[in-house]
């Protein structure tokens, strides 16, 4: 069922494709120990001042981009956590998959990525083990609404 008002953060799902592009529904995987994420969208938009808008501007968005920062904890022996941890010292097309997000509401956002991991461990000793990273959009996502 899905949730209305407001909700916590918690309440949304992240799913990554653990065979990379190729992944199917049942490749999908959550990843588990996630603590926070950051959504950022950043539209290209032209502007130019036609000669008949008396010095007025117009605009048109001509493209976007958008990335989600992660930060969490390395889960060793989970599926999904793994699966990005494993993508720290890889390259190129290895490190292009699928994700999915999935909002309380019931409405979904599914795209092709790469996954950037920025910290695959460190810190005080006294510290768990962070996994960080960035999934950024490869193309236009999916995004379908709630029922």
């Amino acid at each position: 069922m899905a949730l209305t008002g407001v909700y916590p953060v918690y309440n949304i799902v992240f799913k990554i494709g653990v065979k990379g592009a190729s992944s199917t529904t049942t490749d999908m995987k959550e990843i588990a120990d996630l603590e926070s994420f950051g959504l950022s969208v950043d539209g290209n938009v032209e502007s130019w001042t036609p000669m008949n808008s008396q010095g007025w501007s117009r605009n048109l968005a001509t493209g976007k981009s958008f990335s989600f920062d992660m930060k969490g904890k390395r889960n060793i022996g989970d599926a999904g956590n793994d699966y990005v941890a494993s993508l720290a010292w890889k390259d190129g097309l290895d490190c292009s998959t699928k994700a999915e997000v999935t909002f309380p509401d019931g409405s979904k956002l599914a795209f092709n990525c790469v996954v950037n991991v920025t910290n695959p461990g460190g810190g005080d000793s006294t510290n768990v083990t962070p996994l960080e990273f960035s999934l950024q959009g490869d193309g236009k996502p999916t995004y379908t609404p709630a029922a």
